[in-house]
């Protein structure tokens, strides 16, 4: 009995790929990631491809995700929630900057 894909939103789209990465590696570095990924099942395309696109998703979170200890946590919310009173220095640059940029919005 055979069955056919349904056509629609269920039927799998195949995914153009047409972007090319190239990379010149030793031999030890080649064997090294042929075995790598035969024990995940994979050829060495797929593996290199998944490995890549993980450290790269990595990489970016680690870069744009920040983690607070406890007491950084509390450190923040506390000046959230009762912020400080402005030092005179504070004041002096926020008049200066005001002046720069009501300078720079009429030329």
């Amino acid at each position: 009995m055979s069955r056919e894909l349904s056509t629609g939103s269920t039927k799998a789209k195949k995914i153009r790929k047409n972007a090319r990465l190239e990379a010149r590696v030793t031999e030890e570095q080649k064997q090294l990631m042929e075995r790598a990924a035969c024990l995940r099942g994979q050829n060495l395309t797929e593996f290199m491809v998944a490995v890549l696109a993980e450290a790269a998703t990595q990489i970016i979170k680690d870069h744009e995700f920040l983690e607070l200890t406890e007491r950084d946590r509390a450190t923040f919310a506390e000046a959230l929630l009762n912020p400080p009173i402005p030092s005179e220095q504070a004041n002096t640059d926020a008049q200066w900057y005001k002046q720069i940029m009501n300078k720079s919005f009429k030329n």
